[in-house]
């Protein structure tokens, strides 16, 4: 890949290792039953899904790794991301990636959105839009198998609200648009990773 270095992507994927590690070894049987957990729910699941208690627990744990382990598929995008020049990590910022120059803010989705959470992130983006002057937003998909790149729309019955700058984009437009690279994020090697 030439729009990081190749210390900088092994850097990025021992951390996605590690992550997956430590989400593997924090959750056992134990650990479970210590987590906040609704016994009513698992109880009826159990018994009207005719499951086991042993798997639906089972279940449940490899639940909760996987979603630990998508916080961490997250992180390791922002660090690629912010291994590129001119791109840094949102950090404190409130975004996932931002340019180092202001001119550019990106939120990340992983899993889908809830319909109440798309007018917040709008605003969000459409307020640092207007903040910085002269800054695209984007909210970047990275969930979509089709590739987008667009000014996005909020719809509803009676109005549509948009702004100039801000945009909904899937993930390998995003890394396009940052690495001026139309494969540049077929070509992460995790991606294809074989196991």
């Amino acid at each position: 890949m030439n729009f990081i270095s190749d210390e900088h992507l092994l850097i990025c994927i021992g951390n996605l290792h590690n992550s997956y590690l430590k989400a593997k070894n924090n959750i056992s049987k134990k650990t479970f039953y210590t987590n906040k957990i609704d016994t009513i729910k698992l109880t009826f699941d159990a018994k009207f899904n005719d499951i086991s208690e042993e798997d639906l627990i089972e279940a449940e744990i490899l639940r909760q790794v996987d979603k630990s382990i998508n916080n961490s598929i997250g992180t390791f995008h922002e660090q690629i991301l912010g291994g590129i020049k001119g791109f840094e990590v949102g950090n404190l910022s409130g975004f996932d990636i931002k340019a180092e120059d202001n001119r550019l803010f990106g939120l990340f989705l992983f899993e889908p959105l809830p319909m109440n959470f798309e007018d917040a992130i709008f605003e969000k983006l459409a307020k640092q839009a207007n903040i910085f002057k002269q800054a695209n937003c984007y909210f970047v998909d990275f969930t979509s198998a089709e590739s987008f790149n667009q000014k996005w729309v909020i719809e509803t019955e009676e109005s549509s609200v948009s702004h100039k700058r801000v945009f909904k984009i899937s993930a390998d437009k995003f890394y396009e648009l940052l690495t001026a690279d139309s494969m540049a994020y077929n070509r992460l090697p995790v991606v294809h990773l074989e196991i």
